[in-house]
């Protein structure tokens, strides 16, 4: 299995990232039923909706647009960081949402933290490092994503920037422009994301078409 974390946006990379319970997170890995045996063996209607949500997420967070338009660095931080996003924006939508919302994003959860600890496996991370290594990520997510959070809540285009600029691009931002489009996208995505059918997300089936860039244009 390729690893998303460990494959560039131009070699069709395969997987996801890191969580916290009370919004989430996200780890890298195309999930396959091999992989997760023991989780899927049970193979119940809540199991199914967390796979399908994990997929969506992954495949959102490959998006090329925000690698060669927006400045995302294509590198294992980067790809993680677009995962947390995600995960952040489909969380923040299930919480509140029921007994059904609450299970499935435990779940979706659950399948992130046995992915992470996969996938630091196969990066070569001994079996005395990976507690280490998930404990040290899983921090960095929640506190990602409670600013995030927090900076949407304020429904403030500047907060939400200034946050990417603490995150994202915390290694160097780009121009204040593109900056400015990413942030637009988060607050577009979060207010789609609040307007889909709780009901719908919990059984699995989330709508991420959201366009990277606005106006639709599209990087290939």
């Amino acid at each position: 299995m390729t690893y998303y974390i460990t494959s560039r946006q131009t070699t069709s990379p395969q997987v996801i990232a890191v969580p916290r319970l009370s919004w989430g997170a996200t780890i890298h890995a195309e999930v396959t039923e091999m992989a997760f045996a023991d989780f899927f063996r049970r193979s119940r209607p809540h199991e199914d909706a967390a796979l399908s949500l994990y997929r969506s997420l992954v495949e959102k967070a490959r998006d090329p647009a925000f690698y060669a338009a927006l400045g995302v660095p294509d590198t294992v931080n980067g790809r993680f960081d677009m995962l947390v996003i995600h995960a952040m924006l489909v969380l923040r939508r299930l919480r509140g949402g029921g007994t059904m919302a609450n299970r499935t994003g435990k779940l979706m959860l659950e399948l992130m933290f046995r992915d992470m600890d996969q996938s630091l496996r196969e990066m070569g991370v001994g079996d005395m490092g990976v507690g280490k290594h998930i404990k040290k990520m899983a921090k960095a997510m929640f506190g990602r994503g409670e600013r995030y959070e927090a900076a949407l809540d304020g429904d403030d285009p500047a907060a939400v920037a200034e946050a990417l600029k603490e995150n994202i691009y915390r290694q160097g931002a780009p121009a204040d422009a593109v900056v400015a489009q990413m942030a637009d996208y988060m607050r577009r995505a979060d207010a789609h994301a609040q307007r889909e059918d709780v009901a719908e997300i919990a059984a699995g089936r989330i709508n991420l078409a959201v366009p990277v860039l606005a106006g639709g244009m599209h990087v290939g």
